[in-house]
């Protein structure tokens, strides 16, 4: 199914309008070919795929937005659904298709389509089936965009970020998983509300796994630029461990009490793709904790593993990793972190 030969779907698709609705001024020069046209493609159009197309159009930071999933009858919804809304939004051009010809030329291709488990399944036989799956999607990405930069969003999304990576062929600066990034955005709320201060003022970071065994960066936690830790130290203010604890648990579970509550996560997954988007198409070269191939930094010398980091993100994709300072309890636990996911690889036979 092709529907993006006809994105528009409308009576008056055959009629050249436009031709005669304006007319050319004179000496006048053709359209400069120096204006980028940013195109997106969205590989699933479940509750996440659209809540990242949603949320990308609103912030005007494609001229192209391509949706791809396998079921075309949703797809051509949520493709129409989307267009229908043209008049309150920035002007893109939305088409989508089962065939991956749609995505031709695109800068991003963000993924987050991914096999659902079956009931009383086990996580290494869905894991598998995801491998599978992503042995069908990515090919033709990297078919049809070879310059573009991949963006994962299916879990689990350090492994499969992983597999991404190995069955592009792409450099490791352009293959990214949203990793920790939302995860962090949940942390730094936390320490926001705990302390009654605008999480804006906040800088905080978990890396690591997106997962169980994350690692929450107490250590370098400053609120207003002054860093937390040291200064309540300094003041000779007691706080109890437990209570660090239990904000970084929280941090764990805010997704499960989610999707318990109303069955999945798509908005603040929305936004927090969206805003990588906006860094990595803008250029903006700012720090977000993604993942990225981890071999090399903190000891992490095991094998090839992607885990969440402190990366910059711009036009190249990861332009590098911030040497962040981090204790010896942060930095054992984040190795640990890399050994869960490299055993989940070594299982798989990746």
């Amino acid at each position: 199914m092709a529907m993006h030969k006809n994105p528009s779907s409308t009576s008056m698709s055959g009629l050249d309008i436009a031709g005669s609705f304006f007319a050319p001024i004179q000496q006048a020069a053709p359209p400069s070919p120096t204006k980028r046209h940013i195109k997106i493609s969205i590989v699933g159009a479940g509750n996440v795929g659209m809540a990242i197309a949603q949320t990308l159009l609103t912030q005007d930071l494609a001229d192209e937005l391509a949706l791809v999933d396998a079921l075309p009858d949703k797809l051509r919804g949520e493709m129409l659904d989307l267009q229908h809304a043209a008049a309150f939004l920035p002007r893109t051009k939305i088409v989508a298709s089962t065939d991956y010809s749609v995505t031709t030329a695109s800068d991003l291709c963000i993924v987050t389509a991914g096999a659902r488990q079956i009931s009383g399944e086990s996580r290494l036989n869905l894991l598998q089936r995801n491998v599978s799956l992503f042995k069908k999607i990515i090919p033709p990405l990297v078919q049809y965009s070879p310059d573009a930069i991949l963006m994962i969003v299916s879990n689990p999304v350090d492994v499969l970020t992983y597999i991404a990576w190995k069955l592009s062929g792409f450099p490791s600066n352009r293959v990214i998983g949203s990793g920790t990034n939302l995860d962090s955005s949940r942390f730094r709320f936390l320490i926001a509300d705990h302390l009654d201060v605008n999480a804006q003022d906040v800088q905080a970071y978990i890396i690591g796994e997106h997962g169980d065994s994350s690692v929450a960066l107490w250590s370098s936690i400053s609120v207003g630029g002054v860093p937390i830790l040291s200064f309540l130290e300094k003041r000779q203010i007691a706080y109890e461990k437990e209570t660090l604890v239990k904000i970084h648990k929280e941090v764990i579970n805010c997704a499960y009490e989610v999707i318990q509550l109303k069955g999945y996560t798509s908005w603040a997954v929305g936004y927090s793709v969206a805003n990588l988007a906006w860094s990595i198409l803008r250029d903006q070269r700012r720090i977000h904790p993604v993942s990225v191939l981890a071999k090399g930094f903190h000891d992490i010398d095991d094998g090839e593993v992607f885990l969440s980091l402190p990366a910059q993100l711009g036009r190249g994709g990861v332009l590098g990793v911030i040497n962040v300072p981090i204790s010896d309890e942060e930095a054992d636990h984040l190795r640990r972190s890399a050994k869960t996911i490299l055993e989940v690889q070594e299982q798989l036979g990746v």
